[in-house]
């Protein structure tokens, strides 16, 4: 054919259709990398090829017309502008809502750890307290809960006794004292007689628990006091 593009040769080919004996006549197309069909014959899928001619076909139209109209130009600059602040607003209103669902993530994370601590720490108290009670079982033989109150009461009891015991040892001792005192002073004055003669003597105000606790001096001088008074 003699017909090239870009060093490519171009060629025709002839055919006729089985069915009626047609011929058809197509050539290739190295521009487009297809066969381009002259006469004779429908292409199958010519719909396609001619969806993107028109596409191509609009695009030159569109930019010829940017070049020459000057308020086209700036219709589809305002056009423009406005679907760019459109998905600017659609952006953050979506951000803002992945944001709130974000937060309450957290704060549901934050409460069930908080719950879980909660929990831990009543079962491991609840634990320590039958390890506890389990050691008690092994050194008293009994739980803590079976010690009855006459326990607790009986050892209060023992713990007075051993505060008061000391305290009537020391009030013990300036008692025997003071009637040892006493009777010394007994001894040295003289004893007293009413008109008919009858010696009166007085009763010893110790009680029979210091009188017992005595010294065996102390008996002693009673006995001699006793004798002054008969020879009296």
């Amino acid at each position: 054919m003699g017909e090239t593009y870009l060093g490519i040769q171009t060629y025709r080919f002839y055919i006729k259709c089985t069915k009626c004996l047609r011929e058809i006549t197509f050539k290739t197309d190295p521009a487009n990398g297809d066969y381009e069909l002259e006469h004779g014959g429908i292409r199958n899928f010519e719909s396609i090829r001619l969806a993107e001619k028109q596409a191509k076909e609009e695009a030159a139209k569109e930019a010829e017309e940017k070049a020459l109209n000057p308020m086209k130009l700036l219709e589809i600059r305002t056009r423009d502008s406005r679907q760019e602040m459109a998905a600017i607003e659609a952006l953050e209103d979506i951000i803002e809502l992945n944001a709130r669902h974000a937060d309450i993530k957290i704060e549901q994370m934050l409460t069930q750890k908080r719950e879980q601590e909660k929990q831990y720490e009543i079962f491991k108290k609840q634990v320590e307290e039958k390890e506890d009670e389990a050691e008690i079982r092994k050194i008293f033989g009994k739980p803590m809960a079976e010690i009855g109150h006459d326990d607790i009461e009986s050892e209060e009891i023992i713990e007075k006794h051993e505060e008061i015991v000391p305290l009537a040892i020391n009030t013990i001792k300036p008692k025997t004292m003071i009637s040892f005192a006493q009777t010394i002073n007994a001894k040295k004055q003289q004893p007293t007689k009413n008109a008919l003669g009858v010696i009166i003597k007085k009763k010893s105000t110790t009680n029979n628990d210091s009188a017992s606790k005595s010294s065996t001096g102390f008996s002693s001088l009673v006995a001699a006091y006793d004798d002054n008074d008969d020879s009296a």
